[in-house]
């Protein structure tokens, strides 16, 4: 599988949709419609902003269970991510956060999405859910089982997280490649909106073996031409939203500006790298 052949861009932008909160999740509103309606909304923006695909998390399901999410979750998720792919001529992924993997590549597999995210892949990281451990073993067979070819993107040292151990960048990288065979990676700042450094993405460009870099927070219209000469593709939510404000809905505005940021960006020296998910 080809980012290039999928997202039809050598420089992907994947614009997010942050779905309201769903059924068991603690400001669960008891309206589905009013979910699906939103997310809709925002997938429209999107699209009619130009972007290259789109991938839709639980985003305001926090306080998050740490590994599986209630089953009500994964068919709300279910539903909306098809009712969006019927909507939008796009590729789309799935997160289901925080670390729900399997329950990912599940229901892209049964809609026939196009990627997941992973936020912890490999290794342990410390978070407000305790210690997240990569179970990139069991996710490997389990889309093997599956007889799928969902590609996996997968977070290195994710947001909102401190490594156990605290290993170099580049070492993190080189595992996750190598050990947790992900298909491309997400490198990100510290938390939600803040940047990676340019720094940062070079090292992990430098050990990834090819495989695709994406910037995974933090990026704005501002500071994206400078980040993409160390990244193939960014994936962007925050500088999406009206004011900046990440509980507001999608400004359509706001995504023509950051693709025209993006689209005058020169090509950087590395260029975009295909992937294979592994069988």
């Amino acid at each position: 599988m080809d980012l290039e052949q999928i997202f039809q861009t050598p420089h992907p932008i994947i614009g997010v949709v942050h779905l309201l909160p769903l059924p068991c999740s603690p400001r669960w509103g008891r309206n589905l419609k009013a979910v699906r309606e939103r997310a809709e909304q925002e997938a429209t923006a999107l699209a009619a902003g130009g972007v290259d695909g789109i991938i839709i998390e639980n985003f305001f399901d926090a306080p998050f269970a740490k590994n599986q999410v209630d089953p009500a979750v994964v068919s709300a998720m279910t539903l909306i991510v098809q009712r969006v792919m019927n909507l939008v001529m796009l590729p789309v992924g799935i997160n289901v956060l925080r670390n729900d993997a399997k329950s990912a590549i599940a229901i892209a597999s049964c809609v026939n999405a196009d990627f997941i995210r992973v936020n912890v892949l490999t290794g342990v990281m410390a978070t407000d859910q305790g210690f997240i451990e990569g179970q990139a073993h069991e996710l490997m067979r389990y889309r093997r089982e599956l007889g799928s070819e969902v590609a996996i993107l997968a977070d290195v040292c994710v947001k909102h997280g401190y490594p156990v151990g605290n290993p170099p960048l580049g070492m993190a990288v080189q595992e996750t490649v190598e050990r947790g065979l992900a298909d491309g990676l997400i490198i990100s700042g510290g938390a939600t909106g803040d940047p990676p450094s340019f720094e940062q993405l070079k090292t992990a460009m430098n050990a990834s073996s090819g495989k695709p870099i994406f910037i995974g927070s933090g990026a704005t219209w501002e500071n994206v031409p400078h980040l993409l000469k160390a990244a193939n593709g960014v994936i962007v939510a925050s500088s999406l939203k009206r004011n900046g404000n990440i509980n507001h809905p999608i400004d359509p505005i706001r995504v023509s500006q950051f693709v025209e940021a993006v689209r005058e960006t020169e090509t950087p020296s590395d260029e975009m790298k295909s992937f294979s998910p592994k069988s």
